[in-house]
């Protein structure tokens, strides 16, 4: 069991490193520029920035290549409880859409909690903690399925899912403390 939650995490780092990049690097230029929806609130908020986007998803790619390098190195220390071969595994699809797909995933979940009337910052309970892991893998499984359906078997999806709400919380408490977030959450 320990090989899965190792390896959940492994494959999961450059996503779940986009977010807290594109906060932590983010700024400037809105993605929706102000502009509001037909609702006459925001479409998405001050908080997604086109800078943020491009610094996240670029940070989160290049975690994934400084893994791919450092997977040799690291490798013997886990070699007793996963295969090393699976942590150089990475893509260079995947490299790409697995952190912008985290951050097209938090970007859609700001939309809908604009519709449901959500306020910048307000906790959306599950939404939260998984929209980004939704969106890495639903753009990696149309640009790489062949890759997705590889690594992320479904006991390594399931472990995905039961712990990233955890290390998600946790970076968001890290974010909040360095004054990069409003919220806690």
């Amino acid at each position: 069991m320990i090989d899965v939650i190792i390896l959940a995490i492994w494959l999961m780092i450059p996503a779940g490193l986009a977010n807290p990049s594109a906060a932590l690097l983010g700024g400037g230029a809105p993605i929706d520029f102000g502009k509001r929806f037909s609702d006459n609130r925001r479409i998405l908020g001050d908080g997604k920035t086109y800078r943020g986007l491009v610094l996240g998803s670029l940070s989160g790619t290049f975690i994934g290549t400084l893994q791919i390098f450092l997977a040799p190195y690291i490798a013997p220390y886990l070699a007793g409880f996963v295969d090393p071969q699976l942590l150089v595994g990475y893509s260079p699809i995947a490299l790409i859409t697995m952190p912008f797909g985290a951050l097209a995933g938090d970007i859609a979940k700001s939309f809908f909690k604009r519709r449901l009337g959500f306020e910048r910052g307000a906790m959306f309970p599950v939404a939260d903690q998984l929209d980004f892991v939704a969106g890495a893998w639903i753009l990696t499984m149309i640009a790489d399925p062949k890759w997705l359906l590889a690594n992320f078997t479904l006991w390594v999806a399931l472990t995905v899912i039961i712990i990233i709400p955890v290390f998600h919380v946790a970076f968001n408490i890290a974010g909040y403390k360095l004054g990069k977030k409003d919220v806690p959450w």
